[in-house]
């Protein structure tokens, strides 16, 4: 992108959560976490979305379940208010993300949707000026409309736009100069820069970089001996260097989800009537689709020790959505060998089973 492009990056602030809150008065102010069921601390699963308030107590997304309800108990022992656990209601969760697309592109005609709570819009043609205007009314009307806040980037690429979203959360507006791009990003830590997870932000760690401006130190070169390939992407994008497109329309490579057990089962019938239920559920979602056929399934297993294995079926005859009985046995074949001896050679317990159709035709 050049220096002449004006991108915007909207982040709803803790979107579940604030929805819930939308829905429920009472849990305004209170500590709140979106999720899977804590069962006093034997649920499994994840955090989705925990609010400002239970983010104070240590609580955040992806943190596991059952972790999230210990740093409940603490902050209880504490005299804090207990965090009140919820069920994602992700139907109501999709139509304000509709609603709020729709808001966007009242002032933008090319917007990528990054995911149900994240929006990239272009701007260019405006001066930074008038940009910001209008992200100031594009936070206004989803305020007025959804009753809930959100957090935007304005910058000369999606790469600076993403981190300037984050910088003032909740409810904020960053603007970041092109001129100033690297001055912005050098006093940041480098988990900010997208694609430098936990491990990866570990290996540089212990070279002592800490900050993106301790990034630049190092050569191209020397990054990707340390990093491999990635090591020549973390190299421009800590100099701000982000080319990227605005993606619109972006189709859906793939339709899934996975089930995690509340306890390590082989009980084959409970197994198999949840995995058929899932199963369903997939199909049901690729109906309502624009897709017409579909080629290739997936399922994945996870074992009590958190070894991982899938297995893929792809038909030479594509499926189509008359076929659900065929779909049905197919998913079902693919996932019996791992209830037997066939691929499951020491009949180990299951934590989690996952779904995935891909291959698509319209």
């Amino acid at each position: 992108m050049t220096k002449n492009h004006i991108i915007g990056h909207l982040d709803m602030d803790a979107f579940f959560a604030s929805l819930e809150e939308r829905a429920t008065p009472r849990f305004k102010g209170k500590p709140l976490a979106v999720g899977s069921d804590p069962k006093n601390g034997k649920g499994r699963g994840v955090v989705s979305t925990a609010n400002y308030k239970a983010r104070e107590y240590g609580i955040h997304s992806a943190l596991p379940i059952s972790q999230a309800w210990q740093l409940s108990e603490l902050a209880k022992k504490q005299g804090k208010e207990e965090v009140i656990f919820l069920i994602p209601n992700m139907q109501m969760y999709e139509k304000s993300s509709e609603n709020i697309f729709n808001i966007i592109k009242k002032y933008s005609n090319t917007i990528e949707q990054g995911s149900i709570d994240e929006f990239y819009f272009d701007l260019t043609g405006k001066t930074f000026k008038e940009a910001e205007a209008i992200c100031k009314k594009i936070k206004a009307e989803i305020n007025k409309k959804e009753k809930i806040t959100c957090s935007i980037g304005l910058a000369s690429n999606k790469l600076i736009a993403k981190i300037a979203a984050g910088i003032n959360k909740p409810n904020g507006l960053t603007v970041i100069n092109p001129k100033c791009n690297e001055k912005f990003l050098e006093p940041l830590a480098i988990r900010k820069i997208p694609g430098i997870g936990p491990v990866t932000a570990g290996i540089l760690n212990r070279k002592n970089i800490l900050t993106i401006k301790d990034i630049k130190i190092l050569t191209k070169e020397n990054l990707q001996k340390i990093l491999g390939k990635a090591g020549g992407e973390i190299y421009d994008k800590a100099r701000g260097i982000d080319d990227l497109p605005i993606i619109e329309n972006r189709e859906a490579k793939s339709i899934g989800g996975q089930i995690t057990f509340e306890e390590n089962t082989f009980n084959i019938v409970a197994i198999t009537n949840h995995f058929l239920e899932h199963s369903n559920n997939i199909f049901k979602k690729f109906k309502e689709s624009e897709f017409s056929k579909l080629k290739n399934i997936i399922i994945t297993i996870r074992f009590s020790d958190f070894e991982t294995k899938s297995s893929t079926k792809s038909f030479k005859e594509y499926i189509t959505k008359n076929d659900e009985k065929i779909f049905r046995l197919e998913s079902l074949k693919l996932i019996l060998p791992f209830l037997d001896k066939r691929k499951n050679q020491k009949l180990k317990t299951i934590r989690l089973i996952g779904l995935r159709i891909e291959k698509f035709l319209k």
